[in-house]
């Protein structure tokens, strides 16, 4: 199939194109129930496994759909997947007009939100939280909403806030790996959807033909671990299978070149001594793939539920790590060092070292000259002096921060919270209590952080209303006064 055939499912020739290039065709189900719903501007619910490559039929018809009737759509996706919806969603719109950006942060977004030079949005919920609670981002101005692997957020909360106002009328899709999920978000805020892949997801997993190995990496080093697992298991024919073409690239380039014994597909896989499945794959499809030959299957972050719904019996396979690594570094000092010891003339450090010789064991000389010459050793972090570990011990002296918004505005202190850990970036542990008032709310902080905090709060909205915040200075004591006693202590 060609994107002709995919511009006959109501998809825009550059969608069509952009879909056809990643490898969809016009036979494929997803395609043909996700795409045409979408571009109609229709709801839908698909279950896929936990990758955003199963989304691009559906994104492909909302692309399209922003591309003929305009407005403005938001994907709200899993924090460690934003790079992977990000790249989708600006591989399909590229030859389009659409203005795309993946929010890696509050700031630019916020710009481009409250300028109108921006068409869609894809966001974690955490940054989602932010946006809303500064304005930026408008519920009700939002024509579509993505709803990406919402069982893969750390929290709800985020949908929460957005979707009460969002228009009725605004198209919502559901890209989820969970029945459960799909049954509740869906039955909330995309009632009437039309529901993709269902059947094959809720099936129970088949009987593997073979045990299959797992490997816990990160989405972004899938192409890196390819060319790590290729090194520790030294197949003599390896496959590589990929849910789409959109990494094809960049695996091309982790993997030698050259050797035709490293074939990378999708679709159908032909036999192979190791057969790895770079994206997450449906149960039919692993059957397929072990039919094909031994299989590891990649495992990114937020995958592991599905990756033991699909796979059992699961053999971890540790990828070279932090332990390697620090054991190569080792080896190269060694070698550095024998380097030095057979090429250099050695007169000048024994006269320097000799009278240290004399007083103290070689070995112990030579471990502390190796720490002065790695920068582990005393020289690289001295060693605090005795008002400085008096001072470490001693408790952190805090402010208080007053805020011009309480109780009879409908504040709470998970309110003040929120918009001090997303937006002013406090830590969570560097907040201390919080008393609650009716006009107003008292927060403690760290005196050092005092002024930053409060001029970061204030101008920020909470519960729609802007903020302003100061540093509490208590109240300033009359000229003459007697200093006050402390509580509960008569005067004699």
């Amino acid at each position: 199939m060609t994107a002709p055939d995919l511009e006959r499912l109501q998809l825009t020739p550059a969608a069509a194109d952009a879909l056809a290039h990643l490898g969809w065709s016009a036979d494929d189900p997803r395609v043909r129930g996700a795409a045409p719903t979408a571009a109609r501007g229709h709801s839908v619910v698909v279950l896929a496994p936990p990758a955003a490559a199963y989304a691009a039929p559906a994104l492909a018809g909302l692309v399209s759909r922003l591309a003929d009737e305009g407005g403005r759509a938001l994907v709200v996706c899993p924090t460690p997947e934003l790079a992977e919806w990000g790249a989708l969603a600006q591989t399909l719109s590229r030859a389009s007009a659409l203005r795309v950006q993946a929010a890696q942060g509050v700031a630019r977004a916020a710009r481009r939100l409250r300028s109108d030079s921006l068409d869609l949005l894809i966001a974690p919920p955490d940054t989602v939280s932010a946006l809303l609670h500064r304005g930026a981002l408008k519920s009700q101005a939002l024509t579509a909403v993505v709803l990406a692997g919402p069982e893969r957020w750390a929290g709800l909360e985020a949908l929460e806030e957005l979707m009460p106002d969002v228009p009725k009328e605004s198209q919502r899709i559901l890209i989820t790996s969970d029945p459960a999920t799909a049954a509740a978000i869906g039955q909330r805020y995309a009632w009437r959807a039309l529901v993709v892949g269902g059947p094959a997801a809720e099936a129970p997993p088949p009987e593997p033909t073979g045990p299959v190995r797992t490997a816990a990496v990160a989405w972004e080093r899938r192409p890196a671990a390819l060319a790590e697992l290729l090194e520790l298991l030294d197949p003599a024919s390896l496959t590589v299978w990929t849910a789409d073409r959109s990494r094809h690239a960049a695996i091309a380039t982790a993997l030698p070149a050259g050797d035709s014994a490293i074939r990378v597909v999708t679709g159908d896989v032909p036999r192979a001594e190791i057969v790895v499945a770079f994206d997450p794959p449906d149960a039919e499809r692993l059957r397929l793939l072990l039919a094909a030959g031994e299989v590891v299957l990649l495992v990114p972050p937020g995958t592991e539920q599905w990756a033991a719904r699909i796979a059992a019996p699961r053999r971890p396979l540790r990828l070279p790590g932090l332990v390697e690594a620090a054991e190569t570094a080792a080896a190269t000092r060694r070698r550095a060092i024998v380097r030095q010891m057979e090429s250099a003339s050695p007169e000048r450090p024994l006269l320097a070292l000799g009278p240290l010789l004399e007083r103290y064991d070689a070995a112990a000389v030579a471990a502390a000259l190796y720490d002065l010459w790695s920068g582990g050793g005393a020289a690289a972090a001295p060693a605090p002096a005795p008002a400085e570990e008096a001072a470490a011990r001693a408790p952190a002296a805090t402010a208080k921060v007053f805020v011009g918004l309480g109780r009879n505005d409908g504040a709470t202190p998970n309110d003040l919270v929120a918009v001090l850990t997303k937006e002013v970036r406090v830590p969570r542990e560097r907040i201390g209590r919080i008393e609650l008032r009716d006009a107003y709310m008292l927060v403690e902080v760290p005196a050092g952080e005092a002024e930053r905090i409060a001029a970061g709060l204030t101008g920020r909205e909470i519960r729609r209303k802007r903020v302003v915040a100061k540093v509490d200075r208590g109240r300033p004591a009359r000229p003459g006064a007697a200093p006050r006693r402390a509580p509960g202590r008569r005067k004699p």
